[in-house]
């Protein structure tokens, strides 16, 4: 799969079909991944996409981080919360320990989380045991498209180490490889149960298989889905990686 131009990351490009596909995987992802009885979801995704309304809609009591960095939104962006306590906060000191079933750290949070080993830690305190997280990060492969783009030549051959990379809007983002994705979670106490690229399947393929037959979207999703390229950070711009507090 070649990596996706840093001005499509958005979603805002020409990879109009690649984006829906992605959000219907990650919403099929989310939906076998979520406990299979009414538990208590945390999600840390700053507010960002729909993680908490899908959770809270499967029969979950959800407590949501919104980022404190963000300014508060409208009432649109709190349209669920009837099903959702939202909180403002930079870390977890308002929850106690071994207090939450489940995390999930969605829209590249622990990429954005700079200090990424500390915000983890955290995560390993509040879930309860055989709690789990789901977590996504930049993977090496948007890093080094990112870096590419910038003529940043230099910096492609420190794959071994933290990659941080400049985000076209400013902002810092921490690429990962599947190794130091592995090394993150263990390191805060975490077993890892599986890891993969979020997708596989390149646009140019998603495109021409939609551009076919739009009726093909859950064959799309279902194949993508039982793809196992575990550990393979040759491919895809973002890692996802489930796992397990003992």
């Amino acid at each position: 799969m070649l990596p996706i131009p840093a001005e499509e990351l958005n979603g805002s490009g020409t990879l109009g079909p690649y984006w829906t596909f992605y959000r219907a995987v990650v919403a099929e992802q989310l939906s076998r991944w979520l406990p299979g009885t009414p538990s208590v979801i945390l999600d840390l995704s700053g507010g960002r996409g729909h993680w908490s309304s899908q959770a809270a809609r499967a029969g979950h009591r959800v407590i949501e981080v919104l980022d404190f960095r963000r300014a508060a939104e409208g009432p649109s962006r709190l349209h669920d919360a009837d099903l959702v306590r939202h909180v403002r906060a930079d870390d977890l000191s308002f929850l106690p320990d071994e207090s939450v079933d489940a995390v999930v750290a969605e829209e590249r949070a622990m990429s954005i989380e700079l200090m990424a080993e500390s915000a983890m830690s955290d995560v390993a305190r509040v879930l309860k045991p055989g709690g789990r997280a789901l977590v996504c990060v930049d993977s090496l492969v948007l890093g080094m498209a990112i870096l590419a783009e910038q003529e940043q030549w230099q910096h492609l051959r420190q794959t071994g180490e933290v990659m941080l990379v400049p985000w076209p809007d400013g902002s810092i983002t921490r690429c990962f490889s599947s190794g130091q994705l592995r090394e993150l979670l263990a390191g805060a106490g975490l077993e890892v149960e599986w890891m993969r690229p979020r997708t596989v399947l390149s646009p140019s393929t998603v495109d021409h298989v939609l551009g076919s037959d739009t009726r093909t979207m859950s064959y799309l999703v279902r194949t993508e889905l039982e793809a196992h390229p575990d550990d393979d950070d040759t491919v895809g711009i973002h890692l996802v990686a489930s796992a397990r507090k003992s």
